[in-house]
């Protein structure tokens, strides 16, 4: 068995912004195995500035699990606890090995044409103009929950947006959750959350930076909206270390970035957590290729959790691969007569 991998830059559409910046392209990483007579793929979804093995031995580690191959899934898993990107392509990759087709890693009704996953409709930050745009487009596309950036703009700006979508659709017709990236100052923050619960939202993400557990606990015990932990999780790699942290601060949801958190095996190991005490749960792509995408949505589907995902992310990029991913009326689909096209 051989392993070599591969460098790969998503280029956007259009650019996006985010309370980190705005982003023009999206470097990955793929790994390549072959046994001699069949080849499995998998993405290492490294995010600049944001994934914890973002460091300078992240390409020279990448070079060590390909040379590496021959000691076996678990072994390397064990070894590569701090490079989580890299434990999920390896986990993707030695999937993609086993299964019948390179792509199909779960088979299912999903990846039968058969069910649909409902997702969240994404909205990124920019001018009011562009984001009141974005949000009529996704209204028509069918879309009943949607995720908007904020933290960019002035505050105000941002309720007065909130508030023209709540005047014209109610909570029972679309369900609004709002991301603020860490944007909030823990002195600001209670005093923008009880504004932002006015408006009947489900939830908002990392509303102050990681990393402030105290001021989290606060917040999360306070808060008249409904806090999920996602920049949150990063970093955090033993399983005792995992509980401590959900008991710690006990949010009311918490967000599983597969590529950021170890791959399906951590992933996991967050579920099991928030499952024991109840702590809601919803998986999110951290914007890679539809390889990464498509190994994400058909492993949330054999979850069946029946909340919206974060999964439509696949429509940013000019440079992504065909793939039979696609999302319609609001939910991501797999259209068995269409075909992948990869060219690495």
């Amino acid at each position: 068995m051989t392993a070599a991998y591969k460098q790969y830059k998503l280029q956007f559409k259009q650019p996006s912004g985010t309370s980190r910046g705005v982003l023009t392209k999206k470097e990955t990483w793929f790994i390549i195995i072959n046994d001699g007579t069949k080849q499995g793929i998998g993405e290492c979804g490294l995010f600049r500035g944001l994934s914890i093995d973002d460091r300078p031995d992240f390409e020279d580690t990448l070079k060590w699990a390909c040379n590496n191959i021959t000691k076996g899934l678990n072994s390397l898993l064990n070894e590569l606890v701090e490079f989580p990107s890299i434990q999920f392509g390896l986990e993707m990759a030695f999937l993609s090995l086993k299964s019948q087709d390179t792509f199909t890693l779960f088979p299912s009704k999903f990846t039968n044409g058969k069910d649909a996953i409902q997702i969240n409709g994404l909205i990124w930050m920019g001018d009011l103009p562009f984001m009141k745009q974005q949000i009529k487009s996704k209204i028509e596309a069918g879309f009943s929950c949607i995720k908007i950036k904020i933290g960019a703009i002035d505050f105000k700006s941002e309720v007065d947006l909130l508030k023209s979508i709540r005047q014209e659709f109610s909570a029972n017709n679309i369900e609004l959750r709002v991301d603020a990236n860490g944007a909030f100052l823990p002195s600001e923050a209670l005093e923008k959350l009880k504004i932002l619960s006015e408006l009947e939202l489900h939830s908002i993400e990392q509303p102050i930076k990681q990393g402030q557990i105290q001021e989290m606990v606060a917040l999360c015990q306070e808060t008249p909206l409904p806090i999920a932990l996602d920049e949150e999780l990063i970093g955090v790699f033993d399983v005792t270390k995992k509980e401590e942290l959900l008991l710690t601060i006990n949010p009311q949801y918490i967000i599983l970035k597969p590529s950021l958190i170890g791959g399906f095996k951590g992933s996991k190991e967050w579920i099991n957590l928030a499952n024991k005490q109840n702590i809601g749960w919803w998986i999110t792509s951290a914007l890679e290729s539809n390889v990464g995408l498509n190994a994400i949505a058909q492993w949330t589907y054999t979850l069946d959790n029946n909340m919206p995902q974060g999964l439509g992310t696949g429509s940013l990029f000019i440079n992504n691969f065909d793939s039979p991913l696609i999302v319609k009326k609001g939910t991501l689909q797999f259209e068995k007569n269409k075909y992948w096209n990869i060219n690495l």
